[in-house]
Order: structure tokens, then sequence, then C-alpha cells
């Protein structure tokens, strides 16, 4: 198999299914840290129509606390071994090389590091070194943040172009280091130091990132900027399991604008707007 065929291509957008084996992930913390519990919700994404799985076992969440490496290995890799085993493709949400290597030796087929390489140096070797595809996202590290900002950072008056050159330069590095052209995948990094409105504008603009010539992967599933559009009158947060409507919206632009695939905890509702999404498609080129 090569390395672009590593990453599903479903006809339509493709769909990635959530599973976090962590304590503390703001959507469904410590739900499926067990790994028999985490073994069945993954199975349900699957029979949902979920077109891969992303398992991570560190809340990557703004401000979480890291785990021990040990720790995580721990919840990642038994989980990897089994839904390999049931022909599952699986993706490893880290930024640590060494459980990248870990899990890649244990035939995981993607590495989603949120920090796009620049958490660990060893990262993009290890990535070239196995042939695998690698989703890159746009991370700015905390200290980089604006002072002031409530974590946001300064993005120029240009939060889409910043983020394109940001996502330039690692795709860029990645080339570097070995990776396989067809083996990169962009991430615009939603709700990583950025507010609502700089959100919205890069859902706007993912044709400038599909421009790069690389996947483009959307990752707003549940996110606190659809808490906050979806507000009661009161100002008060939509809780993060009334999302999923929205979650699902996003999913139909996002695969109508030309995204490779959509990140959700919901699967069901997304894999219907993504038929919806390429059915509408279909349409435009029959008219």
């Amino acid at each position: 198999m090569s390395v672009a065929d590593a990453l599903p291509r479903p006809g339509r957008c493709a769909v990635m299914g959530v599973v976090n084996v962590t304590a503390d992930s703001f959507s469904d913390g410590g739900r499926y840290l067990a790994h028999d519990a985490a073994l069945e919700h993954a199975r349900r994404l699957v029979s949902e129509g979920a077109d891969l799985l992303d398992v991570g076992g560190e809340s990557t969440r703004p401000g979480a606390i890291r785990v021990d490496e040990t720790d995580e290995e721990r919840r990642v890799l038994p989980l990897v071994r089994a839904l390999e085993a049931e022909g599952v493709t699986v993706s490893v949400d880290t930024m640590r090389a060494r459980v990248a290597a870990r899990a890649l030796s244990e035939n995981a087929s993607i590495i989603n590091d949120v920090s796009g390489g620049l958490a660990d140096a060893d990262m993009l070797p290890v990535v070239a070194e196995h042939g695998c595809p690698a989703i890159l996202m746009h991370w700015v590290s905390p200290d980089e943040y604006r002072a002031g900002a409530g974590g946001r950072a300064d993005y120029g008056g240009d939060v889409v172009g910043a983020v394109r050159d940001h996502l330039a330069r690692r795709a860029d590095a990645a080339l570097a280091a070995g990776v396989d052209h067809d083996a990169i995948v962009l991430d615009p990094g939603l709700g990583f130091a950025k507010n609502a409105g700089d959100n919205w504008a890069l859902l706007h603009g993912l044709d400038r990132l599909t421009d790069l010539g690389f996947p483009v992967l959307v990752a707003a599933s549940r996110k606190r900027f659809l808490g906050s559009l979806l507000a009661d009158p009161a100002g008060e947060l939509r809780p993060v399991g009334g999302r999923d409507p929205a979650t699902a919206a996003i999913t139909t632009l996002s695969a109508a604008a030309g995204a490779w695939g959509v990140r959700v905890h919901d699967v069901g509702p997304s894999v219907d707007a993504a038929h919806v999404a390429a059915a509408w498609a279909a349409g435009r080129a029959e008219g």
C-alpha cells in the first residue's frame, strides 16, 4: 500500500472519529479512559460510518497538563493493537516522537501531531522513517501568545494568511525531513490560540489552505466557539453535548470547500453531512 493509500478517500469528505483515552478531555473527559470502554466506543464510531479513528492518550485542549509518556503509551497502544486487528484505520494523536514510533510499530496508520512537529524535533524524522501520513496542525506555543489577549496569538490582521504561511513552513519542514508530499495533511488548528472570529475566518477561507496542495483536516467538533454561537439569551454557552448539530453543519461547509476530512466526536450526522455535500457537488457538475 502506498503512503497516499493510507489516507481514507471514500469519495466524499472523510470522517475521523475521536477516541479520547484521557481523564481531562473537554468533551468527554474520563468516559473512555478504561480500555474496554474505549474499545466499545471506538467500535460504535466505526459502526456509525467513521472512515478512521483518532486515538489520543493525552488531552491537547489549551491549558491541559501533560501526562507522563509511559501513561500515554499505556492508554494508547493496547487500543491501537485491538483496532488494527479489526481492520480499522487508526490515527494516533500525539506530540511525542517515541509514542508515535511505538504506535506505528503496532501498525497505526497515521500520526496526528497538533504541534505540527514543533513540540518534538524527532517527530518528522520518525514519520519519514515509517513512511506514514502525518497531520500537521497550526500551533503556537503558549509562551508566544500575545499578552493580555486571552490566549490569542497575534496574526497581524490576517489570520488566514498567517495560518497559511505557518502551515506552508511546516509542510516544507516535513518535506525536508523526508516525509512524502502525499503523506502531509494540514489542519488550521481551530480554537488553538484563536478566538471565535479567527475560527470563522479560517472556515470561510479554507480555499486558501487547500490551495497549498495538501489535504486539509477541519477539527471544529464541539469547540467553544460553537458553544458561544449557540449561547442562550442569558449568555450561557451551549453545553458540549448540544453542539453536535452545529458541528455537522460545519462538516457540510468544510466538505463543500474541499476539505479532505473532518475530525468529530459524533460520527453519524457528519457522515450524512459529508454525503450531502458530495451529492450537492455532483449536482453542480451535472448542471
